[in-house]
């Protein structure tokens, strides 16, 4: 693909920056939401996902230490081993139902952080063209601390008419 993607912006809800009824429900909760532009030349969805691992922003173990430009690490999983057939197609209601259920396991979240979430996640998952959720990599695919955290759901919303691909995670670790 001649045109690359183009990272412009990012988002982060940290689930500790709301009162919850249970100080416990939070733990080590998190939604980091990384949105780049598409290139200008139209590509199928498959060169999408292949673009979006080639990126930096790619390039970030959801640890605490940030885009690593050419760093191994993708989530707990060594970026060589995340393809494209990784990746799974999966509907508007199930990644909806998936996040919520993540988002509310221990409680219904506040109101405050349910805002966040609506703007940040669930309208998007809205207006999305495609959805594709990460799927089970196995033992092989994981890095050498890869096991740290909890949950990982990992999504990749395709929004052509907001020329948009979205790498959407949230996490427990």
């Amino acid at each position: 693909m001649r045109n690359e993607l183009t990272h412009e912006g990012s988002a982060f809800i940290n689930f500790r920056h709301y009162t919850f009824r249970d100080a416990k429900s939070p733990a080590f909760r998190w939604v980091d939401v990384k949105c780049l532009r598409l290139p200008a030349e139209p590509a199928d969805d498959s060169g999408l996902l292949a673009a979006l691992i080639r990126h930096e922003q790619f390039r970030d173990d959801y640890a605490g230490g940030g885009v690593v430009p050419d760093g191994p690490r993708h989530g707990p999983y060594w970026v060589k081993s995340v393809t494209p057939d990784g990746y799974a197609s999966v509907g508007r209601q199930e990644s909806d139902r998936i996040l919520r259920t993540w988002a509310n396991q221990f409680e219904e979240v506040p109101a405050g952080l349910a805002a966040d979430l609506r703007r940040e996640v669930f309208d998007r998952l809205a207006t999305a063209d495609h959805i594709y959720r990460l799927g089970e990599l196995g033992d092989e695919a994981m890095h050498d601390w890869g096991g740290v955290h909890g949950d990982f759901h990992e999504f990749v919303l395709i929004d052509r008419s907001a020329e948009q691909i979205i790498l959407l995670v949230a996490a427990d670790d």
